[in-house]
């Protein structure tokens, strides 16, 4: 691993940024790149290393955004088009690229995920509970007096038994937490709801009473039931960390970035970021696995 990109991963794992770190494992001739070349794919898509070519980061960077959304390792293997004599990797996800001109890749890539952070407030058993628990499962726990606050927090729960409880959902809601969880009654949770003057929208992200219905009664289990339906919104809805200020605590890709679309001289998938080549035709936008196919299409009079 080269010391930049070492220094980088520290960097980006620091300031809780997800991104991919994508390891050669093996490199025929006439590849440009050696095993042990390394690079990271952040969640827009760019790529920052070496890793190939053109041709050979747009297949990395294809399974690179898929590695984020499911949060699986992948084992890569770019082959060309006339050469599938590469030796097998069992396990191995096989991309055959037309646009390679010669050389097969092995490439790791491995998503590295910051931890969910749960915001805790409140002193009370439950509170106490929750927060132990979370912990055993590798969340990265604040407790109320946090400076941090809500901000670039997964989910929050409120279990004060009544005390600062609206100031405490109302600084959740403007931070841009997608779970914000009221730990009463459905009576005293309504009540709470009612006096906040919520938008829809609000309402949607708040859960009261919190947990999934597995008839808990100890702090330990109703815990448990605060906690099951946090990771239930974290695996299956995607659910998200806060947003600063409005915008997504990653970088936000812009409109057509992380789209994938078709290579119209290859018939290779490219999925779109900001040095992706391409054209505009009739007005539509047209991009490419590299800039020899889009230089092919210009020529064909296909573009301008």
């Amino acid at each position: 691993m080269a010391p930049t990109i070492s220094a980088r991963m520290k960097e980006l794992t620091d300031d809780r940024v997800p991104f991919v770190h994508a390891v050669v494992v093996r490199a025929q001739f006439p590849t440009a790149v050696s095993a042990g070349d390394d690079a990271i794919v952040l969640p827009d898509g760019s790529i920052e290393g070496f890793v190939g070519g053109q041709c050979a980061e747009s297949s990395v960077r294809t399974a690179a955004l898929g590695a984020l959304q499911d949060g699986q390792s992948v084992l890569l293997r770019v082959l060309p088009e006339d050469d599938l004599d590469f030796p097998e990797s069992p396990g191995a996800r096989i991309v055959v690229n037309p646009c390679l001109s010669g050389g097969a890749l092995e490439i790791f890539l491995q998503p590295q995920l910051p931890p969910p952070v749960l915001w805790v407030v409140g002193d009370s058993p439950i509170a106490e509970a929750l927060a132990a628990l979370a912990r055993s499962l590798d969340f990265s726990v604040r407790r109320t007096r946090d400076e941090r606050g809500p901000a670039g927090a997964t989910a929050v729960v409120v279990s004060s038994h009544g005390r600062d409880e609206i100031p405490a959902v109302r600084a959740a809601l403007d931070a841009g937490v997608g779970f914000v969880g009221l730990v009463a009654s459905s009576r005293r949770g309504a009540a709470v709801l009612a006096e906040m003057g919520l938008s829809e929208a609000e309402r949607r992200r708040i859960h009261t009473p919190v947990g999934l219905r597995i008839g808990a009664r100890t702090a330990q289990e109703i815990a448990l039931s605060v906690l099951a339906e946090i990771v239930a919104a974290v695996r299956t809805q995607g659910l998200a960390p806060a947003h600063r200020g409005g915008q997504a605590e990653a970088l936000e890709p812009g409109p057509a970035y992380g789209t994938q679309v078709v290579d119209p001289v290859c018939g290779m998938t490219v999925t779109i970021a900001a040095d992706t080549p391409h054209l505009v035709a009739d007005g539509e936008h047209v991009w490419f696995c590299g800039t020899g196919c889009r230089d092919r299409y210009a020529s064909s009079g296909g573009g301008r």
